[in-house]
């Protein structure tokens, strides 16, 4: 009877050993990779005319995104916007870039070069919210997604004041800007104004490019104060 005792001890022990062993050791889970998604639609404002590549507000954005979202591993940019563009060459290049719904943060910032071509005010009118609907699908179909920014007032640049009638720039330009709100607003969609920003160019030269026309890094820097927090709102959920 001892031997049989000992021989089942010697065997059973060493099997409530190891599965001891097993069950203590610790898992570790594999690390997650965030990456995020940001589109930026518009003109000569969103490309940064005369800024370098780094310096537009888009790229500026993803540079201050990524020290508010320690969790994100990296946000990929992608600007759609030209020089010169008015709605209508934006939605032609929208058309023409065959995207995909998949962008966690989409911006829009289009309609000076309407303004500065005489376009019919009808035409944006029309094009704006033809744009803004597009700008939501994009963003994987969330209204939540989008941001809407102002348009720079051009008035308050050395250009500007070259012109025959900078007030009437002004005025035109708060008409654009008015219908953007709202219907941005009636969508309950985001609206950040930054003009009165770009209002402050006469007295302060450092927010204007060496063009003397389009917005500084400076400029850019102080948009992307204002479109931060909510940005920060809409990629933190």
């Amino acid at each position: 009877m001892r031997k049989l005792i000992f021989f089942l001890m010697t065997v059973i022990t060493p099997i409530i050993g190891c599965s001891t062993t097993d069950e203590t050791t610790p898992i570790i889970p594999e690390p997650t990779v965030r990456n995020l998604n940001y589109l930026a639609l518009g003109d000569s404002y969103t490309i940064g005319q005369n800024v370098c590549e780094t310096c537009r507000f888009p790229e500026q954005l993803k540079d201050s995104l990524m020290n508010y979202l320690p969790s994100t591993d990296n946000i990929f940019v992608k600007v759609v916007a030209q020089t010169g563009w008015t709605t209508t060459n934006l939605k032609n290049a929208i058309a023409n870039e065959n995207l995909q719904a998949q962008y966690d943060l989409v911006t829009l910032l289009i309609g000076v070069n309407n303004q500065y071509q005489n376009k019919p005010f009808s035409l944006y009118e029309t094009e704006f919210p033809e744009l803004l609907q597009t700008a939501i699908t994009l963003a994987k179909g969330d209204k939540n997604r989008v941001i809407v920014v102002s348009i720079p007032d051009y008035a308050y640049t050395p250009f500007g004041q070259g012109s025959s009638n900078p007030e009437n720039i002004s005025n035109q330009l708060d008409n654009y800007n008015l219908f953007a709100q709202n219907h941005a607003k009636s969508l309950g969609i985001e609206f950040v104004n930054i003009t009165d920003i770009t209002r402050e160019g006469l007295n302060n030269p450092n927010l204007v490019a060496s063009d003397n026309l389009h917005p500084s890094e400076l400029a850019y820097s102080k948009f992307v104060e204002r479109i931060l927090p909510i940005a920060v709102t809409i990629l933190g959920n």
